[in-house]
């Protein structure tokens, strides 16, 4: 077995005994190296966002310094969730690699497959004007940073 896919299924193990999420582990690798790692933590910290996915980029944006990982790989148990991937693509992370896919997950009772289909429409647009006059401000900002 690889290796980093060997060691995101041991972060997920550590996640589901400490009661802390979902059994879905990740591990971020750059140059052969784990640069950072994580697990389910949405029960542990009341926060629907804290996938494993999300975690592990946090932590290796934290130890890198920076919020891009170009040159990156992720190794993840499950096929990333649309959030997960969403923040691999601002991550710039290049490949993935997945042990788990969304009919698998949701044979275990997640329901992953609902947020690849067409939502419910919640959402309205709201103060527009008001809205793209800060979007002025940034843009008069020299030297900034996107993302």
């Amino acid at each position: 077995m690889d290796k980093f896919m060997k060691t995101a299924i041991d972060e997920a193990r550590t996640g589901i005994n400490a009661g802390h999420g979902g059994p879905f582990g990740c591990v971020i690798v750059r140059d052969g190296e784990i640069v950072g790692q994580g697990h389910n933590e949405v029960i542990k910290r009341h926060d629907p966002t804290c996938h494993g996915e999300v975690m592990a980029i946090r932590n290796a944006c934290e130890k890198l310094g920076t919020h891009d990982l170009k040159g990156c790989q992720l190794y993840t148990t499950a096929e990333p969730c649309p959030m997960c991937a969403g923040a691999i693509m601002w991550a710039n992370i290049q490949k993935v690699y997945y042990g788990c896919n969304i009919n698998d997950t949701d044979r275990i009772g997640f329901r992953d497959k609902a947020f690849y289909e067409a939502p419910e429409d919640i959402s309205e647009e709201l103060h527009r004007e008001e809205c793209l006059e800060v979007f002025a401000e940034y843009q008069a900002i020299k030297n900034k940073k996107h993302y």
